[in-house]
């Protein structure tokens, strides 16, 4: 069997990373030749996954042709999050817990699409479904995947299925599921010194609600300041990505983890209407967002509603 390429999203975050390594070593157990890469850097919060777990980053690649015939998506689904080239490889495989927008194939596949909060929970089934048993090392990426997604098991689309995985992976990591969580999530919200391109990048997706397109990106942080103090410099930034790629809209989502709500900065010619969505009045491109820090189940479909 020739060799597959296990791949997430764009501007990965931990689930993203986590899921493609989780992926390709349950494949490789059953007799399948797959790879985990990556589409993007990853972040601090990433790295301390990783690095606690002690694996390596997936290796970064543009473009899946040039290597392989046949690619498996995990964490996403739509087209402009996936690898450039994808209309010239074969999905064989999603893993998923998003929407299905802007994704179709010329052959069949198999497609597992959960309304979970975290691919890796999905996976957790998998491993059983399979008779493969978890070590150590992935289950801690796995637990990663889950905290990372839930925001430490706050967040709406955190579900029972989560909380279930959550208790069985973080027993066989052999962690304490709540200390290690927020170590890691403190690991990733010191953006301080991040520079604002990477900012930008850290986690950013692309969707398209009929004739609009907009970015969305999602930073966590413990304080505020360390964003929104730079906001002149980091509104300069997202004007030039608006006129690079023609959005509509860029909606930069700063999370607050401590107090479970967003800061929302807003541009392009469809930001009143945005503000309108979640009815909030901008102040200087920026509005607070109570109790708001999903961007798949709080931000996404709100704005689907009302721009598609």
């Amino acid at each position: 069997m020739s060799k597959v390429l296990v791949i997430g999203h764009k501007n990965p975050d931990t689930d993203s990373i986590a899921s493609a390594i989780t992926y390709a070593y349950l494949k490789q157990q059953i007799g399948v030749d797959a790879e985990a890469v990556r589409l993007g850097n990853i972040s601090k919060e990433t790295a301390y996954a990783l690095e606690t777990f002690g694996f390596e980053a997936p290796r970064l690649i543009e473009k899946a042709s040039p290597e392989v015939s046949q690619v498996i998506l995990v964490d996403h689904n739509e087209k402009q999050q996936s690898v450039d080239d994808l209309d010239e490889v074969q999905v064989t495989e999603v893993i998923d817990h998003h929407r299905i927008a802007n994704f179709q194939t010329n052959d069949p596949l198999y497609y597992r699409a959960e309304p979970v909060g975290c691919t890796a929970t999905i996976l957790n089934k998998l491993f059983k479904e399979h008779g493969v048993g978890i070590p150590k090392d992935i289950a801690g990426l796995m637990l990663s995947a889950i905290v990372s997604d839930s925001l430490l098991f706050k967040s709406p689309t955190f579900t029972a299925e989560d909380q279930k995985a959550a208790e069985e992976l973080a027993e066989l990591a052999e962690v304490n599921a709540a200390e290690y969580g927020l170590a890691m999530l403190k690991a990733g919200a010191d953006l301080s010194a991040t520079p604002v391109n990477e900012l930008v990048r850290l986690d950013a997706k692309e969707f398209s609600f009929g004739d609009v397109k907009i970015e969305i990106a999602q930073v966590n942080a413990v304080d505020l300041q360390d964003i929104l103090g730079r906001q002149a410099e980091l509104e300069e930034l997202l004007l030039q990505v608006i006129e690079q790629k023609n959005l509509d809209l860029f909606l930069f989502v700063v999370t607050d983890i401590i107090n479970s709500d967003s800061v929302i900065i807003a541009l392009g010619k469809e930001a009143e209407r945005a503000g309108s969505a979640f009815n909030v009045s901008f102040n200087n491109n920026s509005a607070l967002l109570k109790g708001i820090v999903s961007r798949k189940k709080q931000i996404v479909p709100v704005l689907t509603e009302a721009l598609s």
